[in-house]
């Protein structure tokens, strides 16, 4: 397809109009933006046009009709104004018929047009074509207040930061389907891995979490589902997460404060219904969970409560799943691991070096706080032959998990020291243990135990379980309780 425009701007003029005098409108902003990182992107200057002299109560010209049979891709500009406007409703036509006569208004996964949401407006109120299409927010919701701020340079040096973000966002899949358009057969984006990975629809308070990983998946190449408006009606819904997650390898999926939208004919929130679905896809093989949950939240909600519970206690939830409690930067690390683990080649056992044959490595594993607690713990098995791995605290964020991994695929045993952390920590802890030959692990399963060390509580001292031996050492370190778990070290 030859086209003589690259895009056309569709909008109502109203929201071009200026909040400070002597200042360009938010429209034509975005326009100057879109020309200069578009044009920085393709390596040429593109043709990015929108009419600015149209009013309210012109005609509709013949010649933008024409215009519009020989553009590319059209960004609406989405505000109250303009689902009000007839002039945006006749350019949105004329642009649709004409794709409709070249072949479609999707070219293989990219639709052409570009959903530009400068302030909300309810689903419904859209018209048809343009609901099931997902958009770029320029806009942040106060989740105090509730009050909408576009995203604008005049609401300060944040807003306009986050404007340049949604921009690139932007720009960067225009750019991929000029060149898709420009050669179709040969364009394959830099660095594509032509796999697809879950990103579950999240609530309104972690949007900037989930945006920052959906662009960094994108940027590594691969391909962040939904890539569609989630139908409301539940068997609706069901039926297109469930086509979404089964090509999918991996499904990410963030908890926060708020329980979140409900569809209709469900009783349970989307994170719960995308949560079970995907549990479901796991039971099929050949794909991974992630469970993030914001680092010292609060739920005051007691419905998104009983959920956070449920995360991190129920057996069928947390199976086959790696439930992280800590910063994002942790879990974009987890992510990437994950998605590594596929193409890591399987590793055969070497022989042991020289003076090694009969060594046994024991992995410690406390937290940060009770390093010096189990510093006892180390120094005997050291002196007992063993080779004794400990946690490392600092350093790089990826460097630190490669360390923890290496430790998990090496290691013979692993002594937990259940002390300052919660059960959480532990249970994640063991999870991490038992998952091991997914990080390439080829020694059959460690040897588990857990020592309870100080403080001491109630829940800690009705703590039982069937999956490593419990070794209570309230009073400080003692050689004797450790002589069951060395001996089938030993054997």
């Amino acid at each position: 397809m030859d086209f003589e425009g690259d895009a056309f701007i569709s909008y109502a003029h109203l929201d071009n109009a200026e909040l400070i005098e002597g200042r360009k409108g938010w429209v034509s902003n975005l326009h100057r933006a879109l020309e200069v990182r578009v044009g920085q992107l393709l390596g040429k200057q593109p043709h990015i046009w929108r009419d600015p002299k149209l009013q309210g109560n012109d005609s509709f010209a013949d010649t933008l009709v024409a215009q519009l049979q020989h553009v590319a891709a059209l960004i609406p500009v989405i505000s109250p104004r303009y689902v009000k406007s007839e002039w945006t409703r006749k350019e949105l036509n004329a642009f649709w018929r004409a794709a409709a006569e070249q072949g479609g208004i999707r070219l293989k996964d990219k639709m052409r047009i570009f959903k530009v949401l400068k302030t909300p407006v309810p689903l419904e109120m859209l018209p048809p074509e343009l609901r099931p299409i997902l958009g770029y927010e320029f806009f942040k919701v106060d989740p105090d207040t509730g009050r909408v701020h576009e995203l604008n340079e005049v609401f300060g040096p944040e807003a306009q930061r986050d404007f340049w973000l949604r921009l690139d966002d932007l720009a960067h899949d225009i750019c991929c389907l000029l060149e898709m358009l420009e050669d179709p057969s040969a364009v394959i984006p830099l660095g594509f891995t032509g796999e697809s990975v879950f990103l579950a629809e999240t609530t309104g308070e972690l949007k900037e979490q989930r945006e920052a990983i959906r662009r960094d998946l994108q940027q590594h190449g691969y391909t962040v589902l939904p890539v569609r408006v989630l139908p409301r009606e539940i068997s609706e819904l069901r039926a297109v997460l469930q086509e979404d997650l089964a090509t999918s390898r991996l499904s990410i999926h963030l908890f926060g404060k708020n329980y979140g939208f409900v569809p209709e004919g469900s009783s349970q929130s989307l994170l719960e219904i995308q949560n079970e679905l995907a549990i479901e896809r796991a039971k099929q093989g050949d794909f991974s969970r992630l469970l993030w949950i914001q680092h010292g939240l609060l739920v005051e909600d007691e419905r998104q409560r009983r959920v956070i519970d449920q995360v991190r206690t129920n057996p069928e939830i947390l199976e086959g799943a790696d439930l992280l409690e800590t910063f994002l930067e942790d879990l974009r690390t987890a992510i990437h691991t994950h998605l590594k683990q596929d193409q890591r080649p399987v590793q055969k056992p070497t022989a042991p070096a020289p003076g090694s044959k009969n060594l046994v490595r024991i992995y410690l594993i406390c937290e940060q706080r009770d390093v010096e607690v189990a510093a006892p713990w180390a120094e005997f098995l050291f002196n007992e032959n063993f080779e004794v791995l400990r946690p490392i605290f600092e350093g790089d964020e990826a460097e630190i998990r490669e360390y923890h991994e290496e430790n998990l695929r090496s290691c013979d045993g692993a002594l937990i020291f259940y002390g300052s952390g919660n059960e959480c920590w532990l249970r994640r802890k063991l999870r991490e243990l038992q998952k091991s030959p997914g990080y390439g692990r080829t020694k059959s399963a460690p040897r588990l135990a857990i020592s309870l060390i100080p403080p001491r509580t109630p829940d800690k001292e009705r703590f039982r379980t069937h999956e490593a031996l419990v070794i209570p050492q309230f009073d400080g370190f003692s050689a004797e309780p450790l002589g069951r778990f060395l001996a089938d070290l030993q054997q």
